[in-house]
């Protein structure tokens, strides 16, 4: 178990009852942001290709912006607000989506575009999981 999950392990006021769901959508939404941010620049370092990356650059920004205020509101457990998560979770799930779906048409030439997409689409998939067992 990694210090983040002895962290809300140790939380006295958790509100949702599956923590290893909880904690792997946290550690997803942790990576794929860290992927973005880092596909963003590294399309920033593809000079000759940057116009054609401009989509794919702000896409990848919304998207790990998106991924961090959907990881730091699940971290909050102390009287969760179920509404508010969901509709930040589609949020996130959209966000992904739409980033993972510029990122695969770059794949073919750009491998961070590749890694990013795949992230994206495991962290869409993470948050769906995570959806279908809020509590109402």
């Amino acid at each position: 178990m990694n210090t983040l999950a002895n962290m809300m392990q140790a939380h006295p006021s958790v509100s949702f009852d599956d923590m290893d769901l909880l904690n792997r959508c946290i550690d997803d939404l942790t990576m794929c942001e860290q992927a973005c941010t880092m596909c963003a620049d590294a399309c920033l370092g593809e000079t000759e290709h940057l116009q054609r990356l401009a989509r794919c650059i702000r896409l990848n920004l919304d998207c790990a912006d998106v991924c961090n205020a959907t990881r730091k509101l699940l971290s909050r457990q102390t009287h969760a607000p179920w509404v508010l998560f969901r509709q930040q979770i589609n949020a996130c799930m959209t966000a992904c989506e739409l980033c993972g779906a510029e990122c695969d048409m770059h794949a073919e030439w750009h491998e961070h575009c590749r890694i990013c997409g795949d992230l994206c689409r495991k962290c869409s998939e993470s948050c769906k999981e995570l959806l279908d067992k809020l509590p109402q």
